[in-house]
Formats: structure tokens, sequence, C-alpha cells
């Protein structure tokens, strides 16, 4: 009997530890698409991603801890162009790899999409795909779809619904705010992915691409004219910063600031302030020349998350009601 009730407490110690080590791992390749799945899937799933925030994604190579840990990993989500995504291809091309490599391809099945680079020969853009949030959804139900094998899944399934309510709720709120057609100069084309779900074009970028020398202001101030606003990220090397602020100082366009790389906050955090930013400067009055809006005041913000949060929570009941 005493080893009975032994053996009893012990599995009791040790359930927890058994539970935490069957969290499914998935593996990202930056932080950003981490920080999508961690609100997507809460606790359900361990998230880890591979290039340190402040590092150049487009130079970064994988370290041989990093290589253990993705041959550990149920998923790996890649975003296709990477050079730490070619060493996992290769990885996977030797089979060594224990989980599924996602891509584009599988995102597409559920509605991700390329824009097109209309400053750069109309090739896709393949930077801060993230930043459109039916990108977001697209890249978390793939996630979600690969792990259906996994104990954890209908846990997953439930949060995932959760997440998918919030997005279409902030998608709701700021397509109603009739911003269609608007125009925008971008300062990096990541940018453009912050914008054109909500109806506004990006006609042009300060530095057209990774490849292709930034472009002057003199060059661009004719074009600048004839936009709405002038996007540029907090993130961005100051010499690219100071020419989207000296546009917007010789135009009168205002000028807003949004995020691009980050880690540590939601996706729908990010995604509601960056859009709430974009919209502050298509208020009915005149912007001060220059004016910066890389926060909304108190008055904007409040209008604009309140129409967030209301149709987001009306939303959120839903699934929660349906559930």
């Amino acid at each position: 009997m005493k080893r009975m009730v032994i053996l009893f407490v012990l599995i009791l110690f040790l359930a927890p530890l058994t539970t935490a080590q069957e969290k499914p791992l998935v593996v990202t390749s930056i932080a950003p698409i981490a920080e999508i799945l961690r609100e997507a899937f809460g606790d359900t799933v361990q998230v880890e991603y591979l290039v340190p925030l402040g590092v150049d994604p487009h130079q970064y190579q994988l370290t041989p801890d990093q290589i253990e840990e993705i041959q550990r990993a149920d998923v790996v989500v890649t975003i296709g162009h990477l050079p730490a995504e070619e060493k996992i291809e290769e990885l996977k091309r030797e089979g060594i790899l224990k989980g599924k490599v996602l891509g584009i391809e599988d995102y597409q099945r559920y509605g991700f999409r390329y824009l097109p680079e209309r400053w750069y020969n109309n090739k896709y853009n393949l930077h801060g795909i993230w930043l459109d949030p039916y990108n977001a959804l697209a890249i978390a139900e793939a996630v979600k779809d690969a792990l259906a094998n996994s104990p954890a899944y209908t846990s997953l399934d439930s949060r995932f619904s959760e997440f998918e309510a919030k997005l279409e709720g902030i998608v709701l709120a700021y397509q109603k705010l009739g911003l269609e057609g608007k125009k925008a100069l971008i300062e990096l084309p990541s940018q453009q992915y912050t914008l054109e779900w909500m109806g506004i074009i990006a006609v042009d970028s300060i530095k057209p691409e990774e490849e292709v020398p930034a472009k002057s202001v003199d060059e661009l101030l004719t074009v600048a004219k004839t936009v709405d606003v002038i996007v540029y990220s907090e993130e961005s090397p100051e010499p690219l910063k100071s020419a989207a602020l000296e546009l917007s100082k010789r135009t009168g366009i205002p000028v807003v600031k949004v995020s691009v790389m980050w880690s540590g906050r939601d996706y729908t955090e990010v995604l509601a302030q960056n859009s709430a930013n974009i919209a502050s400067a298509f208020r009915s009055y005149a912007p001060e020349q220059g004016q910066t809006f890389q926060q909304t005041n108190l008055n904007t913000t409040y209008i604009l998350l309140a129409l967030v949060v209301g149709i987001t929570l009306g939303t959120a009941l839903g699934v929660i009601i349906k559930n």
C-alpha cells in the first residue's frame, strides 16, 4: 500500500513535466512570425525564432544549436527568401528533419497573397508579408493544420478561432474608414503590407528593393506631392527615415511611423497601432506641415480603438457562443 501511495505521488509530480514535453515545438525564421503564432495558439505550443532582432535577416546564418533545434521541431515556418531558410531547405532535402517545413505555397492555400512592387517592374514584394492580416491568418492556419495530429490540436484550434475573430474585427473596423484609393509613398517595400489591406495604394518606395540604391529626396519630390501619406518604419536606417521626414517637410504631406520588426508584443496590438497611426493621417482637418503621425493623439486613439475593440469583442463573443 505504501509503495502504491509513493507511486501515485510521483505520477502527480511528473505529470506536468510530461505535459510540457508534449507541447509541439514550432520554429520560425523571424520574430514577427513567432508573435503571430504565440498569439494564435497561446501556451498550447512552444514557439521559437531564429534571427535575432536587430540583425539583418538577409545576412544571418544559423548556428549549430539552432540547427539542432530545427531538427527537433514539429513544424518549421519559413517566409521563402532568407539564407537561414535556404539551410532549412537543405536539411529537409537531406531527410533529417522531424517535422513539416511550411513555405509560401502552403500559406497560399489559406488566402496568402503577394503584392506587386509597382515601383520596381511589378515583381512580387517578398518583404513584410506578415504585416497584412490576411497573410498572418493564412500562416497561422497553415501551422494549425500542420499540427492536426498533435494531442494539443483541440486546444490550439480553439485558440486559433479567437485569434481569427480578433483579426477579422480589426480588419472590419479599419476598412469601414473608407480609405480605398488613397495613395502612399513608402520608405521600404515592407511597409506596403501595412497599407493595402486598408485600401491605400503604395505608389513608390524611397528604397525600391534590397539590391537597389535609395532614391534621393529631389528625385521623389514630384511623386510625393501626389500622395496622401508618407510611411516609414521605426526600425529603418537613419538615412531612410531622414529622407521620409524631409519629403514630408518639403511637401506638407503627413508622415506616419509604423512597426515592421518586433518581439514581445501581440500581433493584433501592433496591427491595430500601425493602422491607427496610418488612419490618423486622414483626419478631416489639415495637419501641420511636416507633422509626424508616429502616435495618434488621445482623442483619435480612443475613437479608433473603441471602434476596433467593440467590433472585435462582438466577433469574439460570437465565436465563444458558437463553440
